[in-house]
């Protein structure tokens, strides 16, 4: 069993910044881990994933205002999101596969005022 908690969410003005961490409770070296976000009645999209290798990918919506890292030591990963806009508002959930099966954290609510 792994437990990842996400932390960092809150309310933030237009243009502002928030970072998100995700704490997991035994290590990330090597594993894919992502992060998602769903807002209200839509569906749950991929925002940006980081490989054991360090390969990035991002969601077209978030390219140049979003950053995904990871502290192997610290089992931690984080998104940095700079540059929010009303429409990033989202509760934005922490996923990593470890051992053949996918584990989420209960997830950080983001919400952006214009």
């Amino acid at each position: 069993q792994v437990q990842l908690v996400e932390s960092g969410g809150g309310l933030v003005q237009a243009g502002g910044s928030l970072r998100l961490s995700c704490a997991a409770s035994r290590t990330i070296f090597g594993n894919v881990m992502t992060w998602y976000r769903q807002a209200p009645g839509k569906q749950r999209d991929l925002v940006a994933f980081i490989t054991g290798g360090g390969t990035i990918k991002y969601a077209d919506s978030v390219k140049g205002r979003f950053t995904i890292s990871r502290d192997n030591a610290k089992n931690t990963v984080y998104l940095q999101m700079n540059s929010l806009k009303p429409e990033d508002t989202a509760v934005y959930y922490c996923n990593g596969f470890f051992g053949g099966y996918n584990y989420w954290g209960q997830g950080t609510q983001v919400t952006v005022s214009s």
